[in-house]
């Protein structure tokens, strides 16, 4: 199933999108309720999964249409940061390492992992701000984000699975000039509205066992990004078994598993990104996240 979250009479709202993509269903309209996506995340049980499994077979009420939506990121404020992968990828490491090697270069035998810090994710549609009295060097990576189900702790790697709630689509906006001058990412990963999220969640059980999917971006129409899961340097059950080893991941835990090569610091001349500029983020199996620039 695929869940997300909308503005209903003001108020945020968990849903439910139908078979064919088309509409979307208030889950308390359907008798399924919870305060927010992180506690439906924590608490979701099996009765209320069946519930809403066997409504999307045979909906006996009129749905939302999605494009009417006021649409909100799925999870519109996570509980923690987002841990967040850098150079996971193979071909996005050399690339990165042509841009600046003093900042990315260098042999990596572990995962990178940075935090980023989200106050409200944007959603579909939404707009990113450029933060131009910040940067000149607006960035755009296209990333599959797995989300934590259950409080994991000391997690075997051939157990990591049984703890993804499910999968989502993020953009890990980046000012590449404020990532570079502080040689750590924290800052120039974390200002006000670089964390798109969306458009929805789709539960672990769609895209079963270990995921083998395509990653795009797209940049005003033109494709940028084209890479495959296939390529992580480091898989999702070895991130989920090594950072579980001393930390609590708690439900709701989002952990970006980094980005393909194509991003815009990596074209020669560097393709940054600008007011009015349109970022299609697209996940084979999930969808595709819409935003564009803004002042």
């Amino acid at each position: 199933m695929k869940l997300l979250t909308f503005m209903d009479n003001g108020y945020e709202t968990l849903g439910v999108l139908s078979n064919d993509g088309k509409f979307v269903y208030s889950l308390p309209d359907i008798g399924v309720s919870y305060f927010n996506m992180n506690d439906l995340v924590a608490r979701l049980t099996e009765e209320d999964r069946r519930v809403i499994t066997e409504f999307l077979s045979a909906p006996d009420e009129e749905g939302i249409p999605y494009s009417e939506i006021v649409k909100c990121a799925p999870i519109p404020r996570p509980s923690q940061d987002v841990i967040c992968l850098g150079e996971n990828f193979r071909a996005h490491t050399k690339e990165a390492e042509r841009y600046s090697n003093r900042a990315f270069g260098g042999e990596k035998k572990l995962p990178i992992y940075f935090s980023k810090r989200v106050g409200e994710a944007v959603a579909d549609f939404g707009g990113i701000p450029a933060h131009a009295d910040v940067t000149q060097k607006l960035d755009y990576e296209s990333e599959l984000a797995v989300i934590i189900g259950r409080e994991a702790y000391k997690v075997a790697e051939e157990d990591a699975y049984d703890y993804i709630f499910g999968y989502t689509i993020l953009n890990d906006i980046s000012a590449r000039d404020v990532q570079t001058g502080h040689r750590q990412w924290y800052l120039g990963k974390s200002l006000d509205g670089f964390t798109p999220i969306g458009p929805w969640i789709v539960t672990a059980d769609e895209i079963p066992g270990r995921p083998c999917l395509q990653v795009k971006s797209y940049v005003n129409g033109i494709l940028r990004q084209n890479g495959n899961t296939d390529d992580f340097i480091f898989d999702i059950p070895y991130c989920i078994a090594e950072l579980s080893q001393g930390m609590k991941l708690l439900p709701g835990t989002i952990i970006s598993m980094g980005t393909p090569a194509g991003v815009g610091m990596g074209f020669d001349p560097p393709r940054f990104l600008s007011v009015g500029d349109t970022v299609d983020c697209e996940i084979e199996g999930i969808g595709t996240l819409h935003n564009t620039i803004v002042e």
